[in-house]
């Protein structure tokens, strides 16, 4: 399966086929998906979208989201992908899914049965620009309240897991 191409899944993520990934987000078609976020103690790595990307483009995200493939398993689709957008090897865990549905204002759709895959890391990161425009890693604290006052620099996905992940960070729920 290529990457212009998502897995279909119903509400407990079975596997329904292969669907063009522009077709899904235009129809808005529930698919599997994964978002990684990473730490460094208690800053976490997001990045800029690239202005290119057909939606939510220039607007700040986690350190990796995509879709696995067709059969795929989650976590190591999450570990390439990462490798692929960041230049990054690294261990990730699972820590829960959920599915979600957002209408953007270009009449494009998510609708993602998506996981949320977390890890830890420290080091040099390679942007790959079809991807994203810049990277940084900021603070715990100082993030949940750049998200709060200025919701619309953000993608509403990291918007949603954002809450939670900030909760089982403070709550040392996450052995990473």
């Amino acid at each position: 399966m290529l990457r212009n191409q998502v897995t279909l899944c119903d509400m407990t993520e079975k596997e329904l086929g292969v669907y063009p990934k522009e077709d899904a987000h235009r129809e808005g078609k529930l698919h599997r998906a994964f978002s990684v976020f990473l730490f460094d103690g208690n800053k976490m790595l997001i990045q800029k979208r690239a202005k290119t990307k057909y939606h939510t483009p220039s607007l700040w995200t986690n350190a990796c989201c995509s879709h696995p493939r067709l059969g795929e398993d989650v976590v190591r689709s999450g570990e390439l992908r990462t490798k692929e957008e960041l230049g990054i090897d690294v261990k990730l865990k699972f820590l829960y899914s959920f599915v979600y549905y957002y209408r953007f204002k270009n009449d494009l759709a998510e609708y993602e049965y998506d996981n949320v895959l977390v890890g830890d890391y420290s080091g040099e990161v390679y942007l790959d620009p079809e991807e994203a425009d810049d990277y940084k890693w900021i603070d715990l604290d100082e993030l949940k309240t750049d998200v709060e006052n200025n919701p619309d620099k953000y993608t509403p996905w990291f918007i949603i897991i954002l809450p939670e992940i900030l909760k089982y960070k403070k709550n040392n729920m996450v052995k990473l």
